[in-house]
């Protein structure tokens, strides 16, 4: 949260289109009713219509600011909206009017915040907080606990199920969702932080929209790095193949700026991949999102 070339794909030049391996396939996809797309709506804005509006939930966080601000530096191509759980964290993110305040265990404080929206991209998770009395200088390891209602069946379940029926009940064009690699791993780490079984509640969230019959990207991105992005070349893959890499963190800059492009381009809808990323000054940096999207095969 947080290689055989064939474990991923790796973007080597922005017009590479090849596929991330030969054993990947395609598998049929219940969509739903067809709607005007939304990268259709962005391009008609950029001519003068109006912007598709995007509202992204946990916008408050460290990756959920940097989408939020990229949404409103764009302002000629989306009307961005976030969502966060309190007056803080609007405060942090300036607090304005198209930041909304709600509770996503609670499906009607959220509801105003997702009427009218285009795409949602959802960026909520639970986060495990360290007990108290920890001392490094003793050896062991830290315990971890979740707060109270706050587990991850709660916040990764039940709150992201939440605005997926929040935002399919009105007719929303496409919902990404970002997750995290390790959830094919039953005894992956993560999951035993304060025995919340967080990759286990969020990969059920992830298979609730894969079957929604609405337009999804789902992002499982590697270890997520505090550093600025543009600078790496992109590296897809699925199945958590990434993770027996040297290759599984990127930053969270670059993991904002692959959820705006995906509102952008159909190649990115009805698919699910790991993002990671090449360390800085290995490889072309990722310009050509078109391409990257396009090597994904997997639907989940």
């Amino acid at each position: 949260m947080a290689t055989a070339a064939a474990a991923c794909v790796r973007v080597a030049s922005p017009f590479a289109c090849v596929p991330i391996r030969t054993p990947y396939h395609v598998t049929a996809a219940r969509r739903g009713p067809r709607r005007a797309g939304l990268a259709v709506s962005a391009a008609a804005a950029a001519g003068g219509g109006s912007p598709p509006t995007v509202l992204v939930t946990g916008a408050g966080g460290r990756t959920g600011q940097i989408v939020y601000k990229k949404l409103k530096e764009r302002a000629g191509q989306f009307v961005g909206r976030g969502l966060v759980r309190t007056e803080e964290s609007k405060g942090k993110i300036g607090g304005g009017d198209d930041v909304f305040i709600g509770d996503i265990r609670d499906p009607d404080s959220i509801a105003s915040a997702i009427e009218g929206i285009d795409a949602l991209i959802i960026l909520t998770s639970a986060v495990p907080k360290m007990k108290p009395g920890f001392d490094p200088s003793k050896g062991g390891r830290p315990e971890f606990y979740f707060e109270g209602g706050s587990n991850p069946e709660q916040v990764d379940w039940i709150g992201q199920k939440n605005q997926i029926d929040a935002a399919k009940s009105i007719g929303v064009k496409q919902i990404v969702l970002v997750g995290s690699m390790g959830g094919t791993d039953i005894n992956h780490p993560l999951n035993k932080l304060g025995n919340g079984n967080i990759l286990v509640w969020k990969r059920k969230a992830e298979q609730y929209l894969a079957d929604s019959g609405l337009p999804y990207t789902i992002i499982r991105a590697g270890g997520l790095q505090d550093k600025d992005g543009g600078l790496r070349e992109l590296i897809v893959g699925k199945d958590d193949e990434i993770l027996k890499t040297e290759t599984k963190t990127i930053a969270r800059a670059d993991v904002a700026e692959v959820c705006i492009q995906a509102l952008l381009f159909d190649e990115a809808k009805f698919k699910a991949f790991d993002l990671a990323s090449k360390p800085e000054g290995e490889g072309t940096p990722t310009t050509d999102f078109r391409a990257l999207f396009a090597q994904v095969n997997s639907r989940f």
